[in-house]
């Protein structure tokens, strides 16, 4: 019960179609296992409810609600939703992303609309959900915010926006924690690398016309450690050791969880 008594609130917390399960979705289970109430948040409500019902079965408390990353007003609502129904917000989640399935390209392919719609979702959306959960935070002199980049960010990655946007939010969350450091406030990035997701695999295997087996066995095969694309379990875990007191002096940091990926490219 390492979060009991905590507030969170997860913006994306639903999931592509598709196999398996997303890295929203299993953290908000994991932090309602952990004691956690939990504010689902999703563009698709009927997925925010398929996560709260996951996990009342597993004997947390879940509110699914509707928000939607390119909507600020939707963001601000949410956070008020949260203070109506528990008073604070003491973890900001922020798990949305998109890269092929929001029209992103190489660059002399990339199309002003799609260059848009990326940012949109991946980046503006964070700074929005941060910008009115912060109050909430500083007010209480509390707070964690984890936001979810990606070894894209790092590596040698094909599509434009989604690189960009993703190396993006690592400068903000670095700019979020010192800036809000004396409040008490640890602000820190997740970089998941190649994942068994259904954003991941389902959506590659669906623009590329092959199976999701095929695509999958391509993604294990580069993955350094077991040759095994990792879980959203394991973004899950390490959302909930910075989300704890465990974690309570890191603050600025972007941590890899990508099976040595990061390691291999130097």
């Amino acid at each position: 019960m390492r979060l009991q008594g905590k507030i969170a609130v997860i913006l994306g917390a639903g999931q592509s179609p598709g196999e398996g399960m997303g890295n929203g979705r299993a953290t908000a289970i994991r932090f309602g296992q952990e004691g956690a109430r939990v504010l689902a948040l999703d563009n698709r409500l009927d997925s925010a409810e398929e996560t709260a019902a996951m996990v009342a079965k597993e004997g947390g408390v879940c509110v699914p609600f509707f928000a939607d990353a390119t909507r600020e007003e939707t963001l601000a609502a949410a956070c008020a939703e949260a203070v109506r129904l528990w008073g604070r917000i003491d973890i900001l989640h922020s798990n949305v992303g998109v890269s092929i399935a929001g029209g992103d390209k190489p660059l002399l392919e990339l199309s002003e609309e799609a260059f848009d719609r990326v940012t949109a979702i991946n980046l503006r959306g964070p700074i929005m959900a941060c910008k009115h959960a912060i109050p909430v935070m500083r007010r209480q002199r509390s707070g964690v915010v984890i936001t979810i980049s990606s070894v894209a960010a790092r590596e040698n990655y094909p599509y434009v926006a989604y690189k960009a946007t993703k190396a993006a939010l690592i400068a903000f969350t670095e700019q979020l924690a010192i800036h809000n450091a004396e409040y008490g406030i640890r602000a820190n990035a997740i970089l998941p690398g190649l994942m068994d997701t259904p954003m991941a695999v389902d959506t590659r295997a669906r623009a590329s016309n092959r199976s999701r087996a095929e695509v999958a066995a391509e993604r294990d095969a580069r993955v350094p450690l077991r040759r095994r694309m990792g879980s959203p379990w394991d973004v899950a875990n390490a959302a909930l050791f910075l989300a704890s007191d465990e974690a309570g002096f890191i603050t600025g940091v972007a941590l890899p969880v990508d099976g040595g990926a990061l390691v291999n490219i130097g």
